[in-house]
């Protein structure tokens, strides 16, 4: 061999050498190393939103069958749940227990508005990711002022206004009565229908109740409800609450059309309480697949997730939006650490939240919808109309995408 090619090979060699420990380096923040990722959660296992207590089960579930599979990139997953009783002092409290006690590299799915509301000043000052936060008010989509909050749900203002584009054409005169949560969810459900209807909202809308979280029942907003005369029903509210809702107006033999939001939708949690026929013919939307729909027998998706449901969450109702929520939340957590392989920096897990792979495809999303962009702190942007026929959700007419813009003052 001749002097110049032993020297080049030499040179290569010990460029790679050198090359070598960079390009392996690992990178970690707190809760992360070679062998685990410490995930942190709050979640109504108790109190007035406990029927969301099935989310956080059905997620163990799916990070119990990661372990079992040799985790991600070869770390187990560590997760650390606690009950906030959808109670926002307790969030607080049980948040910093899992940052300054548990060493949590993120918090993950925090359930609910008010208790992800309590804690988000509190994890963007000390940088943790709130990531994929169980909620769609408008101030989790907020990059600028809180760039470590991640919100999973749609934009509730964005839902909001697809509702207000469906009444306007499909009942333009209707007389419109709401009922919403007082706080960030029912507001923005308020806000986000005003903005739509614009001038004639002063018109359409001719009653507006609230109830809060701590309300037994909310039986006399209903009967005032009912009292304005409306013939369209704006029920912005979440499980428990849409049920009583539900089941009084069909007490009171009020027949409007009915509108419910998203959060309220899992058939087991609300309508099977309510009385499935009490719930015949109500509309909301969706972004994921269902269960219970036909359509879905032979898909790939539908497959891997009631198998994932039989096997490590049996006790569980696969057939409620209650499980396949947890389901999709889990799936979309996974791709990002897939993404954020050995740098495992909180820096790094924001940056691979808010630029997923174009190429996922969430089992359960409905076909046709995309996931976030470059630099998008929107997870889920697009929705689809459906309608509850007694038995199952139905869907009907396009893939919508909120494009709503105020008109210029």
């Amino acid at each position: 061999m001749s002097r110049f090619r032993k020297s080049a090979l030499a040179a290569f060699a010990l460029a790679v050498a050198v090359a070598a420990p960079a390009f392996a380096e690992k990178k970690y923040d707190q809760g992360a190393s070679d062998t685990e990722i410490k995930i942190g959660q709050t979640t109504p296992l108790s109190g007035p939103a406990s029927a969301y207590a099935g989310i956080g089960r059905v997620q163990a579930a799916y990070f119990r069958m990661l372990n079992e599979n040799g985790g991600v990139n070869g770390r187990k997953i560590n997760f650390i749940q606690y009950d906030d009783a959808y109670n926002p002092p307790k969030a607080v409290e049980q948040v910093r227990r899992l940052v300054e006690n548990d060493g949590v590299l993120l918090t993950f799915q925090i359930i609910g508005t008010p208790s992800n509301a309590a804690v988000q000043k509190y994890l963007n000052e000390k940088k943790v990711p709130q990531l994929l936060a169980s909620t769609g008010a408008t101030r989790f989509t907020d990059p600028e002022n809180y760039p470590w909050t991640l919100a999973f749900n749609p934009n509730y203002q964005s839902e909001a206004h697809i509702y207000g584009k469906y009444i306007l054409e499909h009942h333009p005169d209707a007389k419109i009565a709401i009922l919403y949560q007082n706080d960030d969810l029912g507001k923005d459900y308020v806000k986000g229908l005003k903005d739509v209807l614009g001038d004639r909202a002063k018109d359409m809308i001719v009653a507006e109740a609230s109830y809060e979280l701590s309300d037994p029942t909310i039986d006399a907003q209903m009967v005032k409800l009912k009292a304005s005369g409306a013939d369209l029903f704006y029920n912005m509210s979440t499980p428990r609450f849409a049920a009583q809702a539900i089941k009084k107006a069909a007490e009171m033999g009020w027949k409007p059309v009915h509108i419910i939001d998203i959060n309220a939708t899992p058939v087991s949690q609300t309508l099977v309480p309510a009385g499935l026929e009490n719930a015949r013919g109500i509309i909301s939307v969706n972004y994921g697949k269902d269960p219970l729909d036909p359509q879905w027998a032979d898909d790939p998706g539908m497959k891997r997730y009631k198998a994932f449901m039989k096997k490590y969450a049996p006790n569980e109702d696969a057939d409620s939006g209650i499980a396949t929520y947890g389901y999709s939340t889990a799936q979309c957590l996974e791709q990002i650490l897939k993404q954020a392989g050995d740098n495992l920096t909180r820096t790094n897990i924001m940056k691979q939240a808010t630029n997923i792979s174009p190429d996922f495809r969430p089992d359960l999303a409905l076909p046709g919808m995309s996931i976030t962009g470059k630099d998008d702190y929107r997870i889920n942007k697009q929705f689809q109309m459906m309608r509850f026929d007694g038995e199952r959700w139905v869907l009907f007419g396009p893939i919508l995408t909120d494009d709503f813009t105020p008109p210029k003052k």
